[in-house]
């Protein structure tokens, strides 16, 4: 587990955190002034809320960013007799907020953040003020969920890799390495900028997986996907048309190997019809790494006019 002072060679200078509501010692970071707007960041497979360090620092003086680490990711615990499905990730999440108090809150979602946002937008629709989705899909209980979600399976290398693996028992062997595979892992699922690649940056990826105990989060991940285990959230009509008028914006990686535009976005648009879609040529899966600067200046416009 990585220390809870550990900054990376002050890259994640923020400090640290800890909650045991969800049952086990939750990690996260509360920068910024206490009664400025809240902006939650949730990140997904297998970050941790290092990938939200620039976005921190560009919002940080004008709003309260908190930025939990999942169970089994970053510096929360990775408790060994916990199932690791959205469902669970969603529980923990509601606990956590519930915990803090936390209203007005703009969502910022990446990955299976996505999804676990919008559990928590179903759960709790008075709780969230605006959507942000980097990357980050935002079922909500759309017709076509099921279709879309096979279809970006078909096509995305990492979709693929689980199911064979998983098929042929090598999902556990892979995955519970991942401190040493960080970079193939994440360059599959579409990371590009290369130039950030150093000893530093590899390392604060990789920590948080440094023995297979440690990789029961990101195993359970894909683990999930591979045996149809996650539920996804879904809203009842007065909760759908409750979330659908709230700002959103969605700012999406157009090289994106894992989450497809073409099969994403438009559950975006269902449900917020209207709402802006930005789209970054040249930018993965892992965006806020791709695009830190850009993405900063569209999250800070939008939380000004709105």
């Amino acid at each position: 587990m990585i220390r809870p002072d550990e900054t990376f060679d002050g890259s994640f200078p923020f400090a640290p955190h800890f909650t045991d509501a969800p049952g086990f010692a939750m990690h996260y970071v509360d920068e910024g002034p206490r009664d400025g707007d809240i902006v939650l960041c949730l990140h997904g497979e297998p970050t941790w809320g290092y990938l939200f360090r620039h976005l921190i620092g560009a919002l940080r003086a004008t709003h309260r960013v908190v930025v939990p680490d999942h169970m089994g990711f970053g510096k929360s615990a990775t408790p060994p007799e916990r199932r690791y499905w959205i469902q669970d990730h969603i529980d923990n999440l509601e606990r956590f907020v519930l915990a803090l108090g936390l209203r007005g809150i703009t969502l910022v979602l990446h990955d299976f953040g996505g999804p676990m946002g919008m559990g928590l937008a179903a759960r709790h629709p008075d709780r969230i003020r605006r959507i942000v989705s980097v990357n980050g899909p935002t079922p909500f209980g759309h017709a076509s969920l099921a279709d879309r979600v096979t279809a970006n399976a078909q096509v995305a290398p990492w979709f693929r890799w689980i199911v064979q693996a998983n098929a042929e028992g090598r999902l556990e062997g892979v995955l519970d390495e991942l401190g040493y595979n960080i970079l193939s892992t994440l360059k599959l699922n579409g990371f590009e900028n290369n130039a950030l690649i150093d000893d530093t940056w590899l390392r604060a990826y990789g920590a948080p997986f440094a023995t297979p105990a440690e990789c029961a989060g990101a195993l359970g991940w894909a683990k999930g996907f591979a045996l149809g285990a996650h539920e996804f959230p879904v809203a009842d009509e007065a909760t759908w048309q409750a979330i659908s008028a709230k700002p959103a914006i969605a700012i999406w990686g157009m090289a994106d190997r894992t989450l497809h535009a073409e099969h994403f976005l438009p559950l975006f648009t269902e449900l917020f019809p209207g709402a802006p879609v930005h789209r970054l040529p040249g930018a993965g899966h892992y965006s806020f790494e791709d695009a830190p600067e850009e993405i900063a200046q569209l999250v800070t416009a939008f939380l000004q006019r709105t």
